[in-house]
């Protein structure tokens, strides 16, 4: 299979686009399989070879950098965009089909089986939760994408009877030619409108994930989602829609705390679980759904569901600390992510708000929170302090520091009661990703409370 790959890659003017971590998977596998083909290399960044030692030693490279490096795109045969390129602000037309990525690239030359998850919110869970599924029951599988393992760090070890999960971002999606055997949209919401034209586009690129199916695929989807029923037509795959609603013509849906499958009872909404809220129960919907449809033992894939932990920064408790209990939900960078939180938590005195401006609608927010029991909202910069000039100025505290966010929230918490932190706006600007963001959150709470015993 990794023949094929090459063998596209030979004698090809070849680009990539972005040298972070996806750009230089691209480089090693090219370079590791084809010594003197020149590479061409372009990035924002300045003097990307003194900055690269994977570069230092390679004289066949020949490198742009700096502003204009997305000029002049069309004179290469192959462009591989790593997923972080925008190109809101260019015409890319004439080359499109010219952009390839490595998700694209594994779904053409490696024959896999492929299940492909995206949804402005709940891809990761769902993709992991899959993954366990499939390995706890002793499928030969692997979990790849935008879960922050590029595709070709790992296609060598590719065989034909895998079936590689794949989580796919919106930015992977834009440009792809193909599409997963089973495919998974789990909800469209306003997100990285810095990043495309309009939300219309953004919502087009995630559609991809389903358009170039074949008959004998499969498409399961989020009916309850407005955006989602307006785009999905003309579906080749075998069509399973997934309503927590109980929607009529709906083949997985919740009805009176049960989850039917083909009007058939596979779960009840009450069993155990470390996922907690709404949210991921409709993620647990989607996962039931693929176990059913590969015919896994449905017994066994409750338990690894009941058993299956939140991933970091995902509505994540940190600890009770001096009888005030904190967690972390900084992957809520829109609002319906931290409506979710809020609701699945049920007790939040303190909401910490506030990150990069991405030209969101925050107006339903704003009222959701005018309307809310939550006592204190503490607004960081940028869209925190627009936000806290719609809000009740008795709930409000304006802060400029996530440092200043955990202080004041260890003032104004009340007993027995939970700060989060759910930013419902990028970090970006502030921090190098939601990552980041939370790992100080954390690491400011513990410090704060230093000497405090850790009751949770």
């Amino acid at each position: 299979m990794i023949n094929d790959l090459i063998e596209y890659f030979k004698n090809k003017k070849v680009l990539i686009l972005g040298f972070g971590r996806e750009g230089q998977s691209t480089y090693k596998i090219i370079r590791k399989y084809l010594k003197n083909q020149k590479i061409y290399i372009a990035d924002q960044k300045e003097d990307l070879q003194t900055a690269s030692k994977i570069l230092e030693n390679d004289n066949n490279v020949e490198i742009i950098c700096g502003e204009n490096y997305l000029e002049n795109l069309n004179d290469y045969d192959i462009i591989m965009k790593s997923p972080g390129i925008s190109f809101a602000k260019i015409d890319t037309e004439k080359y499109a089909n010219k952009i390839k990525s490595q998700l694209e690239l594994l779904l053409e030359f490696f024959n896999v089986f492929t299940i492909g998850i995206t949804g402005t919110k709940g891809k990761s869970t769902t993709s992991s939760l899959i993954y366990n599924v499939l390995k706890k029951q002793n499928v030969n599988c692997m979990l790849l994408g935008n879960i922050g393992i590029p595709a070709f760090d790992y296609i060598e070890k590719l065989q034909e009877d895998m079936v590689i999960v794949l989580e796919m971002s919106s930015h992977q999606l834009e440009y792809m030619k193909l599409s997963p055997n089973i495919a998974i949209l789990l909800n469209i919401y306003e997100e990285h409108l810095d990043h495309y034209k309009s939300f219309e586009e953004y919502a087009k690129a995630k559609c991809n994930i389903f358009k170039y199916q074949k008959a004998s695929d499969y498409f399961l989807y989020n009916i309850d989602n407005e955006t989602i029923n307006k785009l999905v037509k003309d579906v080749n795959g075998k069509e399973y829609k997934v309503s927590f609603n109980g929607k009529q013509g709906s083949n997985i849906y919740l009805k009176k705390d049960k989850v039917y499958f083909n009007n058939k009872f596979i779960y009840n909404k009450n069993e155990p679980r470390n996922l907690i809220g709404d949210y991921n129960l409709n993620n647990i919907m989607f996962v039931l759904g693929v176990s059913e449809i590969l015919n896994l033992n449905l017994n066994k894939t409750i338990k690894i569901i009941s058993e299956f932990k939140t991933l970091e920064h995902r509505l994540e408790l940190v600890g009770k600390f001096d009888d005030v209990i904190y967690y972390d939900n900084s992957i809520g960078t829109v609002p319906m992510a931290t409506i979710g939180a809020i609701e699945a938590l049920k007790d939040v005195n303190t909401l910490i708000i506030g990150g990069m401006d991405r030209g969101l609608d925050y107006a339903e927010f704003i009222k959701y929170l005018n309307n809310s029991n939550i006592k204190n909202i503490i607004c960081m910069p940028k869209t925190g302090h627009d936000i806290a000039k719609e809000i009740n100025p008795e709930k409000v505290y304006i802060v400029n520091t996530l440092e200043e966010a955990v202080e004041t929230a260890k003032k104004v918490t009340e007993k027995n009661r939970i700060c989060l932190l759910s930013p419902t706006a990028a970090s970006y600007g502030f921090f190098k990703n939601f990552e980041e963001k939370g790992n100080l959150y954390q690491k400011l709470v513990k410090q704060s409370n230093k000497g405090t015993e850790l009751l949770s």
